[in-house]
Formats: C-alpha cells, sequence, structure tokens
C-alpha cells in the first residue's frame, strides 16, 4: 500500500471515529466530561461534525490535500482552545489527548497528499543535517560527544518527564498503576542497563569514529567497533530502553508513548536517510556491515 492510500484510509477511520465520538457525547456523561469537562457540546458538534468528520471522509474519498489542511487547521484550532481549558480548569484531559493525536495525524495525512509521501526533509536541517565532523583531535571530538549526551540526558531523561508528569496531572490523566511496584524498580533497572550501553556507544563514535552522536558532527569513519559490533543503531536503542525506563521510574505513561513513537519515527523517517548517507560516505564496507548486524536487534559480531 502506498503512503497516500494509507493517508486516505487514516481520515476515513478518523471520519467514522469522530462521528462515534459524538455519539458517545451525547449518549454518556463519563465520555462528554472526560473529554469536553463542562463545555457545551451543542456549539461544538456542528462545526466538528463539517470540517471534523465531513473533512476527514471528504478528504479520504477524494485524495485532496487542501481538504485535509482544512480538517487539520480546524482540529489543531480546538486542540488549543482544549489545552487551554484543560490546563486551566484541570479537565478535559482525554480530550485534549485525543485532539492532540488527531492534529498530529491529520496533518501527517495532509503532507502526505500534498507530497505523495511523508516528507522528512525538514529534519535534516541545522544541527541535525548529516555533515561529517571537522578534522580534529580525539580529545575535542570526546569532549564534544559528551556535552552532547549530557545535554540530551538532561533534557529527555529530566526535564521532559518532569514536565510530562506535571501535563498529566494537570490535565488528570494520569495513570496510577504505574506509580505502584513493580513498574518503578523495573524503570529504574531498564535505565541503569541501557545507560552504559549508551555511554559505551558514545565514546566507541568519538575514539573510532572521530565524529559525535550530533548529525552535523557525525562520524569520518566507519564504526564497527564496540556496542556497534552488535547492532547498528546501540545509541538509539539504548534512548528507547532509557526513556521507557525513565516513564515508568515517573509513572508517566505519556512519556512511555512518546519514546515508542519516537523510536517509530526515527524508524520509518529518520533511519533511512541516515544509512543512505552512511552508504554514500562507506559504500561496500557499509553494505556489507548491514548485512551482519541488524539494526535493532543484536545478532552476532562483525568478522
Amino acid at each position: 500500500m502506498t503512503q497516500p492510500a494509507i493517508a486516505r484510509v487514516y481520515l476515513g477511520v478518523q471520519a467514522l471515529a469522530g462521528a462515534l465520538w459524538w455519539i458517545g457525547v451525547f449518549g454518556s456523561d463519563s465520555i462528554r466530561l472526560w473529554t469536553l469537562g463542562t463545555w457545551d457540546p451543542r456549539l461544538l458538534v456542528g462545526p466538528d461534525l463539517v470540517l471534523f468528520v465531513g473533512g476527514s471522509a471528504l478528504a479520504a474519498a477524494r485524495s485532496s490535500w487542501r481538504v485535509a489542511a482544512v480538517t487539520t487547521l480546524w482540529t489543531g484550532l480546538l486542540t488549543v482552545a482544549l489545552l487551554v481549558y484543560g490546563l486551566l480548569e484541570r479537565a478535559a484531559g482525554w480530550g485534549v489527548l485525543l485532539m492532540a493525536a488527531a492534529t498530529i495525524g491529520s496533518l501527517a495525512a495532509t503532507l502526505t497528499l500534498r507530497s505523495g509521501r511523508m516528507p522528512t526533509g525538514w529534519f535534516f536541517i541545522g544541527p541535525f543535517s548529516f555533515r561529517p565532523a571537522p578534522e580534529s583531535s580525539r580529545r575535542r571530538h570526546l569532549a564534544a560527544s559528551l556535552l552532547q549526551l549530557v545535554v540530551f540526558w538532561v533534557g529527555f531523561f529530566a526535564v521532559m518527564p518532569l514536565l510530562l508528569v506535571a501535563f498529566e496531572a494537570r490535565l488528570r490523566v494520569q495513570w496510577d498503576a504505574l506509580s505502584h511496584a513493580p513498574w518503578p524498580v523495573l524503570g529504574l533497572v531498564m535505565f541503569l542497563v541501557a545507560s552504559p550501553l549508551g555511554l559505551a556507544s558514545c565514546l566507541v563514535m568519538a575514539r573510532r569514529g572521530e565524529g559525535s552522536p550530533l548529525p552535523s558532527r557525525t562520524a569520518r569513519k566507519l564504526v564497527v567497533a564496540g556496542p556497534y559490533r552488535w547492532v547498528r543503531n546501540p545509541m538509539a536503542t539504548a534512548g528507547v530502553v532509557q526513556s521507557v525506563g525513565v516513564g515508568l521510574w515517573f509513572g508517566s505513561w505519556t512519556m512511555i508513548v512518546a519514546a515508542v513513537a519516537g523510536a517509530i519515527a526515527w524508524h520509518v523517517g529518520i533511519r533511512p536517510v541516515e544509512e543512505a548517507d552512511l552508504l554514500a560516505r562507506f559504500g561496500s564496507p557499509y553494505r556489507r556491515y548491514c548485512e551482519q548486524v541488524r539494526c535493532w536487534v543484536p545478532r552476532r559480531r562483525v568478522r
């Protein structure tokens, strides 16, 4: 199935889900309170049935990115309005999450219908554009790599989960079961097991590859030593396990979802571009390396 076909299927499913949601809103006080709080649904039902449900269905039927763009704009505006209301009133948390997911999905479908595929080029700019690191001493490569590692770890494993925990609490969308044993202990174990893998990968990248984890300062040499002998992307693997572990430790289910979604996005959108860059620079040695070592699951050592 082509990407535009997948986008159309998504929009069709979204139209059906939107219609069922409105049936639930008028049929159940619990669904109304969880998703709209004290908002009067009669104020939204007309515009939403036309712009969201109808727009999604029409965009799916006609493969029209313009109609999908209108749906995306409406969904985004409604998401922002619900978010402001939810944070102020500590209500409608599930509605905020559902509309945020619909906004992301609608935007992805719109871009896919517009371009014929899901565009990912916007990501590879600035510090995320692939460029070999400038020639320098190993000490400088190591210092730059460790600094990047500290910044990423603090941002993703401290700041982000704390913000998500506060977000969940404010919108009342916590999953209380995660705060009880054995989940926090399991999360700590996962983080402690994965962290040495991430650190070792960073050190090997700096010392053997003469580069850093940042795409704009990527390795100058092909690295098949250390953790890279067993898995092609040990830093990504470690990052996903660390993120899930942190989510379990903090009891944040949104952190866990973000980690899984990030892994899927990286695998589908970023990995092909990164591997194409490596193949262009290193040629046959990299092709043989890919044949011997899997992307995520350890296989066997490179000969």
